[in-house]
């Protein structure tokens, strides 16, 4: 495509509106003239003929742009209407959980990919077309507006000057001893001068224009971090349950370091005994559980050696630390924070093998609720097989026994037992307060022993590589709000033709403080105050 060159003797690129040197309108324009972009020739204004030109004029487009932000924006609020994954708890499905706690809403909440929406693929990719939209949309407008502005020359086309929203004719003929009185009072006001065969032209505040560009460039380093948080080893940001005596890998650090609960401590205020600031709170509590301090003694262990599948890793501690609310344990760029905790969770149940009629015991078994043994040998011809375990125990909808999750919450069993007068073995269903004998009256019974319970202690545990990222964006996208906001670029130019002088003015923002500017620098000077053409026409 062949470029415009303006009778000036510039060469424009194709698609330009004002020549880039002098300023002539090289096309109808309005009477006065956009400003914006200088004029100059975009690229998503000038080329649509490949499949690359199509793309690049669609993402240029502000309103694409704004439009991916609001969906964005929706799509965020979506995702706060119901908790996201990592809120639930971590031993039910997700998938039954949002059907079973809101309906089919819920459903098509997890469908949707709403539940873990921060992480879904398809609002990653909102993220990515927003970034694409800013780089685009900045590219096409900041390149040429710096070729516009960089090749602008001193004297400027009559057309351009007239077309200025502040414009004025004066018929000056002291020219050459009252223009270096205003020359004076431009400098004074921090204008720099250019001049040019008696022509001038006064600018300031160029670097305000830039504002929106280095914004955009604040927003896409911001998003680049964002983005990198689901970049393996960049951010990590897990929830892990311990229980006391415990060794537990720690997520988030592919196998590297473990974690071994010794004690979790829970203390509270105690009425009467703690300071007077305190009593106010305790009383309102009332039930004498306010907590005090909720502590997890761990020790922090490294794995020693490669990592073989099937065995015991072979650990090395590092280090033992008491972690508490805002006092994290932090090592290797990791940090555990202390969020929750459960009292008294079961850890183990002990049955007697008894005869019903005689109450005699033929021993004692007891059942690890974490990882349960098959078969439970009692001696003299007398064990206990288990058959079925339900940690959490319920009747489904068909009436058939059930768990809703691995905690063991309500723990329920299916027995075998043997005995020598019963080879075949008799089974028995046990629950906390009911037994079932599912296959007719049994002589002998497992009657409930005991329990053993145990604290858990609730941890996140955090890596961020990508904060300083983050940092970094919105240090930038601040600099560059201040730019725009508190800056106007504003220019003043003044020609010579025969015996007129032809002044005009312009500024991206803040018309009022330019026209109050000049009438400081025009005041008591022959040449003529330019007026708001804007006003005249209205």
């Amino acid at each position: 495509m062949e470029q415009v060159k303006c009778e000036c003797g510039h060469v424009n690129p194709i698609g330009t509106v004002l020549c880039e040197a002098c300023g002539k309108p090289l096309e109808e324009v309005p009477m006065l003239l956009d400003m914006r972009y200088e004029g100059s020739a975009r690229r998503s204004q000038t080329y649509n003929q490949t499949i690359v030109d199509k793309i690049w004029n669609f993402f240029s487009s502000v309103k694409v742009g704004v439009w991916l932000i609001v969906i964005t924006l929706v799509a965020s609020a979506i995702g706060t209407i119901y908790p996201q994954q990592m809120y639930i708890p971590p031993t039910v499905s997700p998938a039954e959980y949002y059907e079973e706690q809101y309906g089919w809403l819920g459903k098509w909440y997890y469908a949707l990919g709403f539940h873990d929406l921060y992480s879904s693929w398809w609002y990653m990719l909102l993220i990515a077309l927003i970034g694409v939209s800013l780089v685009i949309c900045s590219l096409d407008r900041v390149v040429p507006l710096y070729r516009a502005l960089n090749n602008q020359r001193v004297t400027r086309n009559e057309q351009f000057l007239q077309r200025q929203r502040l414009f004025s004719r004066s018929q000056v003929k002291d020219y050459e001893n009252a223009l270096p009185r205003v020359v004076d009072r431009l400098t004074k006001r921090g204008y720099r001068i250019r001049e040019e065969n008696g022509s001038i032209l006064a600018e300031k505040g160029r670097f305000s224009r830039w504002g929106p560009y280095v914004n955009h460039i604040g927003l896409i380093i911001f998003l680049i971090g964002a983005m990198l948080r689901f970049v393996p080893g960049m951010y990590v940001d897990e929830n892990m349950w311990i229980r006391e005596g415990e060794i537990k890998e720690i997520p988030g650090t592919k196998g590297k370091y473990f974690l071994e609960n010794k004690k979790f401590i829970f203390e509270v205020y105690e009425k009467g005994k703690e300071k007077e600031a305190f009593q106010a709170a305790i009383d309102r509590v009332g039930n004498g559980m306010m907590a005090k301090n909720y502590q997890t003694d761990v020790v922090l262990y490294e794995r020693v050696g490669p990592v073989v599948a099937g065995e015991e890793p072979k650990l090395k501690k590092i280090k033992s630390f008491s972690i508490r609310v805002n006092e994290p344990l932090k090592h290797d760029h990791y940090a555990l924070y202390q969020v929750d905790f459960k009292l008294d969770e079961l850890k183990s149940m002990s049955f007697h093998l008894t005869d019903k009629q005689t109450n005699k015991s033929f021993g004692t078994i007891t059942i690890d609720l974490i990882q349960p043994e098959k078969e439970y040998d009692l001696g003299n011809g007398y064990k206990v097989q288990l058959l079925s375990y339900f940690p959490d125990f319920y009747f489904d909808e068909n009436g058939k026994p059930n768990t809703r999750s691995k905690v063991p919450n309500n723990p329920a069993f299916v027995f075998k037992m043997f005995a020598p007068d019963r080879p075949k073995g008799e089974v028995s269903f046990a629950a906390i307060r009911q037994t079932i004998e599912p296959l007719g009256d049994n002589k002998y019974k497992m009657a409930f022993a005991g329990i053993e319970t145990r604290n858990v202690s609730a941890l996140t545990v955090r890596r961020d590589f990508t904060l300083w990222i983050l940092g970094v964006g919105g240090a930038i996208f601040m600099i560059g709000l201040i730019q725009g906001m508190y800056w106007n670029h504003r220019r003043v130019w003044i020609r010579r033709i025969n015996d007129e002088v032809l002044i005009a003015a312009h500024t991206n923002k803040n018309w009022f403080g330019l026209k109050k500017e000049l009438e400081g620098i025009f005041n008591d000077t022959p040449f003529v105050m330019p007026i708001d053409q804007l006003d005249k026409r209205s």
